[in-house]
């Protein structure tokens, strides 16, 4: 390739800037340029697939640059400084820089006196008020990062992985400005590294001819600066080859690039990939080898926080359309791991998960947590570790651990030295980087008990305090946790009471809003039905039809995000029926010889939650009993495959197990009158759908106990004791 011809393409960046009409039909650069002369805004991106699509620009200079990309940079920053457009707004002045190049201009400082002396020439930096980045292809393919190489030095790449550490955002000084204390001159010294030699004798023309050594006074205020962070990128895991472990990369993020990315997030980031020379006494060890490092040009996030996701036009109709739906619950959980066969209510719980219910804050400072934690214990091979990858990959920010691989510190928080400022810095662990998350620990029961225990404070006070190293804080650690467990002995021992089974602490138990039990049970139908399942996703490497489409993790993401700035509240008229229901809670398992779990009044804020994420689905501003009586029902279902074997034990059916639960709660009444949606909502805690229900009642009118009305379906007693049911 021939040698670039920079004025003729610094003509044809005028042009293109000019010239270029947007999708909208209006000039898009020059209205940028505007809003920049109007300080709206400081950061000017040139997208390449603008310049490949202008008509005056050919492959070469594409490519020049892409393989040349610091060097345009500045092309395109001078072809701005020359077509700036006057400001047409008043804009608010920064009153030092502002004041000081009026003063600059007034007095001619441009050059010295007799506009010669290069030194006293403005570097054009310190004139401009914006930054210039240049974003490469849309449609490019992201590199890992081993494989960039070294081919790649001063090309722009795109590169993808996972940010694990960021330092402070620190000002880099861009344009060091002195003055003489002899001569009085401005002197101008750019500085391009990370570190400069600063000018101590005074380099002008008047102090050369004086032969005076003109003493330099460094003028921070005004030298220019720009901001400046540091970022480390690590591989993702699916990029990382078998038998290897990640690689990492330095990426430096300037102006207004900073502060865009968290420890935790996915990203894309492209940039120049550069060399960085060691300095001093580093450089006298390591040689001719230099280090390298990628100078962003522009950060997209893979999946966006539900806080900061814009809903566009036709996402929007879409949640609306299902929004409308009637059986929109029932869908959007069965949408979630549609491979998986079975396992409905448990998704639905995982679903409540995602939405959770908002944080609240009361008058004197006391917060109460809104997010659902959630343990699935359960027998080998019943697919909890695929439900939490799944739930990782639908939700915005999720960070996956094993209980086994994690210490307490790799949990919460470390103590280590930063390499910028030798400093001693705290570095977030799994619960920290995934504030405002999901944290997802599978293999729970094999933490060793001292690591579980740092657990505690972050699933209620939902922080992490922290005294090492002369470090004394609390760090935030908003994260709703997802954990997988095996039962004590590796699968469930009927024989055994559930305490033993369980196996962990009732302080540790108590914090979790729902413990699911998942027995792994023989039963012919279901496990016919759940081969079929599992050879159709082997062969056809999707689920069988469901009966809809199941939605994408994209749209799930969207609904989420809306239904989540809903911030429903609990009416006055249904306080009571929470009370009551609560209360019997407590008197069935003080009645129960093994309780399956410990109820406590951290039961009752769970109920709560998991009926205010009930409502957040429907867009409703209020609970309904509908919500609580749901809630209910999945605290129920959880111990599920507990009540199954526990009747299969008694020799009871579903008709007459049906039956006893009725004439009980009558007993306990002392009312001939109980209402159909109250007997439909005990036995859906019992694990029975409402068709069971149905054939009960048929039944046992056949049999004369109870009278039905052929319409209303209302039941009469037929005697005068008080186990008889009216359906209303």
């Amino acid at each position: 390739m021939k040698n670039p011809d920079f004025t003729a393409d610094k003509a044809l960046a005028k042009d293109f800037l000019s010239n270029f009409v947007g999708p909208h039909g209006d000039p898009k650069y020059l209205n940028i340029l505007q809003d920049v002369a109007n300080r709206k805004i400081r950061a000017v991106q040139i997208e390449l697939d603008d310049l490949f699509h202008h008509k005056d620009v050919d492959e070469e200079f594409l490519q020049r640059v892409t393989e040349n990309t610091r060097r345009y940079v500045g092309i395109f920053a001078e072809a701005m400084d020359e077509i700036m457009p006057e400001p047409t707004e008043a804009y608010t002045v920064d009153e030092d820089r502002d004041i000081l190049m009026t003063q600059r201009v007034d007095e001619g400082v441009d050059g010295g006196a007799d506009g010669t002396d290069p030194l006293q020439r403005m570097p054009p930096d310190i004139k401009r008020f914006f930054e210039v980045y240049i974003k490469t292809f849309s449609k490019a393919t992201p590199l890992t990062i081993r494989q960039v190489k070294a081919s790649n030095i001063g090309q722009l790449v795109k590169i993808s992985g996972i940010v694990t550490r960021c330092s402070d955002v620190k000002p880099l000084m861009q344009v060091a400005v002195y003055t003489c204390e002899e001569c009085g001159f401005e002197i101008y010294q750019e500085v391009t590294a990370r570190v400069f030699m600063p000018l101590i004798e005074c380099p002008s023309q008047r102090c050369k001819l004086n032969k005076a050594k003109g003493n330099l006074i460094l003028q921070l205020r005004a030298s220019k600066f720009l901001k400046f962070q540091e970022v480390k990128l690590q591989e993702l895991a699916e990029h990382v080859p078998k038998g290897h472990i990640p690689r990492s990369l330095t990426v430096h993020l300037r102006g207004e690039l900073t502060r865009k990315v968290a420890p935790g997030d996915v990203v894309e980031m492209s940039g120049i990939f550069l060399p960085m020379p060691y300095y001093g006494f580093r450089a006298m060890r390591a040689g001719l080898v230099a280090d390298t490092y990628l100078e962003a040009m522009s950060v997209t996030h893979f999946k966006k926080k539900y806080e900061e996701y814009d809903l566009k036009g036709d996402e929007q109709e879409q949640i609306d359309r299902l929004a409308e739906d009637g059986d929109i619950y029932s869908k959007l959980a069965r949408s979630l791991a549609p491979e998986i066969f079975g396992h409905e209510d448990v998704k639905k719980a995982l679903l409540l998960l995602l939405v959770g219910a908002p944080h609240r804050k009361l008058a004197d400072g006391m917060k109460i947590r809104g997010d659902l934690h959630i343990c699935m214990m359960g027998d080998p091979g019943v697919a909890k570790s695929q439900l939490l990858k799944h739930i990782i990959n639908v939700a915005p920010r999720g960070v996956y651990t094993t209980g086994r691989g994690s210490s307490g510190v790799g949990l919460t928080a470390a103590v280590q030295k930063d390499p910028v400022t030798n400093e001693f810095v705290l570095e977030g662990g799994a619960l920290v980087l995934a504030d405002m998350g999901i944290c997802a620990i599978d293999e729970f029961d094999k933490m060793e008990e001292s690591d579980r225990t740092a657990i505690h404070e972050v699933m209620e006070q939902q922080t992490v305090s922290i005294a090492k190293a002369g470090i004394t804080t609390s760090l935030n650690a908003r994260t709703a946790i997802l954990a997988a467990a095996n039962p004590a002995w590796g699968r469930y021992d009927m024989r055994r009471t559930p305490a033993e089974n369980i196996n962990l602490p009732p302080a540790l138990l108590s914090r979790f809003d729902l413990l699911w039990l998942i027995l792994d049970r023989a039963d012919m139908e279901t496990d016919l039905e759940m081969a079929r399942h599992i050879v159709h996703v082997h062969q056809n490497l999707e689920s069988p039809a469901l009966g809809f489409t199941p939605l994408e993790p994209s749209v799930l993401r969207a609904y989420i995000s809306a239904a989540r700035r809903v911030i429903p509240s609990v009416p006055r008229e249904l306080e009571e029926y929470i009370a009551t229901a609560y209360s019997s809670i407590r008197q069935e398992e003080a009645k129960s010889n093994a309780p399956t779990s410990y109820t406590t009044i951290r039961t009752l804020l769970s109920i709560l939650r998991i009926s205010i994420a009930l409502a957040r689905l429907r867009f409703s501003e209020t609970v309904a009993q509908s919500d609580v009586d749901e809630a209910l029902r999945l605290m129920q279902m959880s111990k599920y495959s507990l009540y199954s074997d526990d009747r299969q034990r008694s020799g009871l059916d579903a008709i007459s197990d049906i039956y006893s639960i009725l004439r009980d709660e009558a007993a306990r009444t002392s009312s001939m009158d109980v209402r159909y949606a109250h007997a439909l909502n005990l036995i859906s805690r019992k694990g029975y759908s409402e068709a069971q229900l149905k054939e009960c009642l048929e039944e046992y009118a056949s049999l004369n106990v109870w009278q039905i009305h052929p319409s209303t379906f209302d039941i009469h007693s037929k005697t005068n004791k008080p186990f008889m049911m009216s359906m209303m």
